[in-house]
């Protein structure tokens, strides 16, 4: 199944930009720890990467995916190398005066996204500072996102993929040589944010000269085409970036309870993990599959990539949310638990792991279904339930925040808004049959499920011996890396247990992997059902 393969080359390279982001954090623990600095850096970072999603990641490729796929079956190749020229010199051009207003504004800005540095005048001062040196990231991210949507419309998954490596790499070396105290190391990793936007343009210029894509900075201007990207993109912008959305709102929140927000971060960037490698991937990958076949009126064959889609996306991420469930002290522990992160931060952060875990399978799904609107060119239906989805974690981060639960509550309203979003797309993709449950997913989820508990019984037992045991076999060691690896072998062990359980079970079978990843020469003669 091409899908299958397109999504592995995506899901490797997402999953090593991943794990890089991942040691990247590992180290910010370590340096920067759960306080007004972090939460500070963290909320200033959170602002470009935001619009970044609504801009770039949304738009582009709830927009632009299908309309540049469009010029290319229809037109020549010269004619949607025009299409895209214009695309990124209207965007560049509204991106860089949404950036230059960031720079000006940004004292005025800090009051509304930095709600708890209010009063404490070198806390503003720094986080307009840091707002100010990191928005220009945001204008690297649109170019890179309407490159990558070349590229991947053009079947050149990997470099698009591997690009946000750079900005792990840019951070991690600036974290590795440390050049001063906290209140400085901010400053840095700002600045190496947005280096690391530069080289992302530069590396992905290059690959899509190799490509022969011909892209031009033209006079920006509101033609035909572009207004279509417009109007399709605005709300599918909305739409995919509605998790996103969530998390500004509760990260602003956030920034009320000292610490709360950098417990946040922490817990977003684990639970990120398996979302980063499937859920985007899948988005990515499903998106062109689906419009191809919608304009080739192959219904059955994209009924049948939904149900394959959702099926490969929970079995890669139920584990996850029941691991997040059972052992989010002993995660939190071994990674983050060394240096200025104490045990008070891993205790927090272990609480909205495990919040975030509920809401784990319903933020992939989002990715999943919203693919099926889009190949339609249907990007209002989602923006609708992506502004319901916002409006019940506004209301509910509110309510349970100042009701007392303070982050926990932030936590709660955005697995809670995932679910809503998630829900309403399923129930409409049904109601307009393009998602017709089959019999395999119908047989499949419930064994997914229970291989799922299998595995977290397995794991919750583990967790409660092995630091002891750890720690007598390694008297020696340090506790933060006898942490790390009993963390580690737990995991591995639960892996296991999934696989085998998931096997014996018959939730996945040796032979349809195979199939599935065996190459086609000849994928139009295949009926829809299997290519």
């Amino acid at each position: 199944m091409r899908l299958l393969r397109n999504l592995g080359v995506i899901s490797i390279l997402t999953l090593l930009s991943r794990i890089a982001g991942l040691a990247r954090e590992i180290l910010t623990a370590a340096r920067l720890g759960a306080g007004p600095i972090a939460d500070t850096f963290f909320q200033a970072m959170t602002i470009p990467n935001t619009f970044r999603r609504v801009l770039a990641e949304g738009a582009f490729n709830a927009a632009f995916v299908p309309l540049y796929a469009r010029e290319l079956e229809d037109k020549d190749r010269a004619e949607a190398d025009r299409f895209a020229s214009e695309a990124l010199s209207f965007m560049a051009t509204f991106t860089a005066l949404l950036v230059i207003v960031f720079q000006v504004f940004a004292p005025w800005l800090a009051y509304i996204f930095f709600p708890g540095r209010v009063g404490d005048p070198d806390g503003l001062a720094l986080a307009v500072l840091l707002l100010q040196i990191m928005m220009p990231y945001l204008l690297a991210m649109v170019v890179t996102a309407l490159i990558s949507g070349g590229l991947n419309s053009n079947g050149r998954f990997a470099m698009a993929a591997g690009a946000p490596v750079l900005l792990n790499i840019a951070m991690i070396a600036v974290l590795f040589f440390n050049p001063g105290p906290p209140g400085e190391l901010v400053i840095w990793l700002a600045v190496s944010v947005t280096a690391s936007g530069v080289l992302q343009v530069a590396l992905l210029w290059t690959a899509a000269m190799r490509a022969k894509l011909r892209l031009r900075l033209l006079p920006p201007k509101l033609t035909p085409r572009v207004k279509r990207l417009l109007a399709l993109g605005i709300p599918g912008a909305l739409a995919a970036s509605a998790m996103q959305v969530n998390v500004v709102v509760t990260s602003s929140i956030a920034t009320l309870e000292e610490g709360a927000r950098s417990w946040l971060n922490y817990a977003e960037r684990l639970y990120q993990l398996p979302l980063g490698m499937i859920g985007i991937a899948m988005g990515i990958a499903l998106l062109p599959n689906l419009t191809r076949r919608v304009r080739s009126g192959d219904d059955e064959g994209g009924r049948f990539a939904m149900n394959r889609a959702v099926e490969v996306s929970l079995a890669l991420t139920l584990p996850a949310a029941f691991a997040f469930l059972v052992i989010p002290d002993l995660i939190t522990a071994g990674l983050y638990q060394r240096g200025q992160f104490t045990a008070a931060d891993t205790s927090n952060t272990a609480v909205a792991l495990a919040i975030a875990g509920l809401g784990l399978p319903a933020f992939v799904l989002v990715k999943v279904l919203a693919p099926g609107f889009f190949a339609r060119e249907d990007t209002k239906t989602p923006m609708r339930f992506a502004l319901i989805a916002v409006a019940v974690n506004f209301v509910f981060a509110l309510t349970l925040f100042f009701g007392g639960l303070g982050f926990i509550g932030l936590a709660i309203a955005s697995s809670l808004a995932g679910w809503v979003n998630a829900g309403l797309l399923a129930v409409t993709l049904r109601a307009r049959g393009v998602l017709r449950i089959d019999a395999r997913l119908l047989r499949t989820v419930p064994k997914l499920l229970l291989a799922s508990m299998i595995m977290a019984g397995a794991i919750w037992a583990l967790a409660r011996w092995m630091p002891g045991l750890m720690s007598g076999v390694l008297p020696f060691v340090p506790s933060h890396l006898l942490a790390m690896v009993s963390m580690g072998l737990v995991v591995c062990a639960g892996l296991g247990v999934f696989a085998a359980a998931s096997l014996a079970l018959g939730a996945v079978r040796i032979g349809e992997l195979a199939e599935a990843l065996k190459p086609r020469r000849d994928t139009k003669a295949l009926p829809a059902s299997d290519s």
